[in-house]
């Protein structure tokens, strides 16, 4: 790390300093990036830090490029989530539950990148509201678990209900599926903000990485308070 807590690249200035503030490096967000950009940013943060670097929604072609100028990191082509030096294990686990096969691709970055920062993911998939006798079918497993992050698109109601049967934090994720009226994730965002089930936190629409890290910032307090 730089005395500064940032490395000047000239076009970029990647935050060194951000590991020993929070616990984790920087995440690079790939959209709009080029491959050169990323690499370099990538490069960077690996220097600088020991914890795992990670690239979220790198499409395929920008992916092969990055892997190839900076070795030892792995791409995940469900979650478009590139990942150097994935983070052991702490003792926090996180069930990601999806209502729909079309919530999937938000449900694998927020898998992805929890895995990828040592939370242990399990997956629940296609257990929306409107059958909801699938969701009860799980009530086990969600009562073995640490949080909860719920991927739900359409009316948004998959987080009101989960939020009545566990006791653990609820991070709730509207996704953009939906026809005309679900106004591209908005109706589930509202519908979630708005939810009866007491205390249940929302993140942006589609934001799996966002829930992720909400759910990082949970075990790293629950670690400390151990």
């Amino acid at each position: 790390m730089t005395a500064a807590g940032f490395d000047d690249l000239g076009w970029a200035r990647p935050d060194t300093g951000r590991e020993a503030r929070l616990g984790l490096p920087e995440v690079v967000y790939a959209p709009g990036k080029t491959a050169a950009q990323v690499t370099g940013v990538v490069a960077s943060l690996l220097a600088a830090n020991s914890g795992p670097v990670l690239a979220t929604r790198a499409e395929p072609a920008i992916a092969q490029d990055v892997l190839a100028a900076v070795p030892g990191g792995a791409y995940d082509h469900g979650s478009r989530l590139l990942a150097w030096r994935p983070a052991e294990p702490v003792g926090f686990t996180l069930a990601v539950v999806s209502a729909g096969t079309s919530d999937g691709p938000v449900a694998a970055e927020a898998a992805a990148v929890a895995a990828a920062v040592g939370l242990s993911v399990t997956r629940i998939t296609d257990v929306g509201v409107a059958g909801v006798h699938r969701l009860l079918a799980e009530r086990d497993r969600l009562a073995t678990v640490d949080a909860v992050a719920c991927v739900a698109g359409m009316d948004g109601a998959l987080p009101s209900v989960v939020g009545g049967l566990v006791g653990c934090p609820v991070i709730a994720v509207p996704t953009s599926v939906g026809y005309g009226a679900a106004l591209g994730g908005v109706t589930a965002l509202l519908a979630m903000l708005s939810s009866c089930a007491a205390g249940v936190v929302v993140v942006n629409i589609d934001s799996g990485f966002g829930a992720a890290m909400a759910a990082f910032r949970i075990a790293v307090t629950r670690r400390a308070d151990r």
